[in-house]
């Protein structure tokens, strides 16, 4: 009896002595410093800030030693951006997020991780730079694509992501609606029937913005891509001779928003850090490194330094113009909205 309890006692010890330690190595995991005095922070993006992160978390490493003496990390993770709302919403711990619409910034908020008022806590309504949706095309153009209209003829094979998971697809469904309401002069049945039409001809309907790269680039499919700006752009880095860009003549100003998660900073002590993180973003530094990712910079100085890149001449709709996001998600992209009645199979 007395060994089978010292076999038990040295089993509970035992145990107890696993848990101490994975509770020490899970705690080491969520902390916000290193043994040597790093900070980390993680940063919860969408698919094409992929190039530009990279590049910028280093210019910030360099900024936040120079003012604090410290070493920063910044983890990033990528995802079409209504879904990494989700994830960052379902407990996915974000310092800072940078996503594709003010929406999915929203549906944070309202899981109760970030504080209200979050839209004016920097710039331009915590949009330090902007894109819009052009096309992505075979060179030489062998469909005549010049415009939206284009889109919905019998025969040509659109590729665009998924607008339930995806920021970057619902304003690229934003572009074609705004099209459809200027040319249909408001009448909604008609500008549904358009748009019915466009997804008829979309081959796949991918999760996120990249996704719908891969399979247009990589994979083949479709004759034209709908895409961010600064993703058409860096398709044409690689793939320069094979593609080319199309400027439709109205497009949607594309604000991709910023904000810090007040939940998680708080928890670990990386309010000061985060904050700086997304205020330095609007740096002169940042803003060109922006410019040379393909993302319009809001500084409209350093924005006119790119002028040889960008079309500034579009006519660019706002979110505002269909009446700001609550409204268009309601209506749009919310379960038996519009998208849903036009995309039934």
């Amino acid at each position: 009896m007395k060994k089978l309890l010292s076999k038990n006692l040295i089993s509970l010890l035992l145990v107890i002595t696993l848990l101490c330690t994975s509770a020490v190595v899970f705690s080491g995991c969520s902390s916000s410093k290193a043994k040597n005095g790093e900070v980390s922070i993680v940063n919860v993006s969408y698919d094409p800030t992929r190039e530009f992160y990279e590049e910028y978390n280093k210019i910030f490493a360099k900024h936040w030693y120079k003012t604090h003496q410290q070493d920063v990390e910044v983890i990033q993770s990528h995802g079409g951006s209504g879904k990494q709302a989700l994830e960052v919403a379902n407990g996915l711990e974000a310092d800072v997020v940078t996503l594709a619409l003010e929406y999915d910034i929203n549906s944070i908020e309202d899981a109760g991780l970030i504080k209200k008022g979050w839209v004016n806590n920097f710039k331009n309504d915590s949009a330090p730079y902007t894109s819009t949706i052009v096309f992505l095309v075979h060179k030489g153009n062998p469909k005549n694509i010049h415009d939206w209209d284009d889109l919905v003829k019998d025969g040509v094979g659109v590729i665009t992501p998924n607008p339930k998971t995806s920021g970057g697809a619902r304003w690229n469904y934003l572009g074609a609606w705004a099209y459809a309401n200027e040319k249909y002069n408001g009448d909604e049945t008609k500008v549904k029937e358009f748009i019915k039409k466009l997804y008829q001809n979309v081959l796949v309907l991918d999760s996120g913005a990249r996704g719908a790269t891969t399979s247009f680039i990589e994979n083949g499919q479709g004759d034209v891509l709908i895409a961010w700006e600064n993703e058409a752009y860096l398709s044409l880095q690689d793939y320069k001779d094979e593609y080319e860009i199309i400027s439709p003549s109205i497009s949607i100003l594309a604000q991709p928003s910023v904000a810090v998660v007040d939940d998680v900073v708080d928890d670990r002590g990386t309010r000061n850090v985060a904050t700086e993180y997304l205020k330095y973003l609007y740096s002169d530094d940042a803003q060109r490194i922006a410019g040379k990712n393909y993302y319009r910079p809001t500084n409209k100085k350093i924005l006119k330094e790119f002028s040889d890149k960008f079309d500034l001449s579009m006519k660019l709709v706002t979110i505002k113009d269909f009446g700001g996001w609550e409204k268009v998600q309601k209506k749009h992209f919310a379960d038996g909205g519009i998208f849903d009645e036009i995309y039934a199979k």
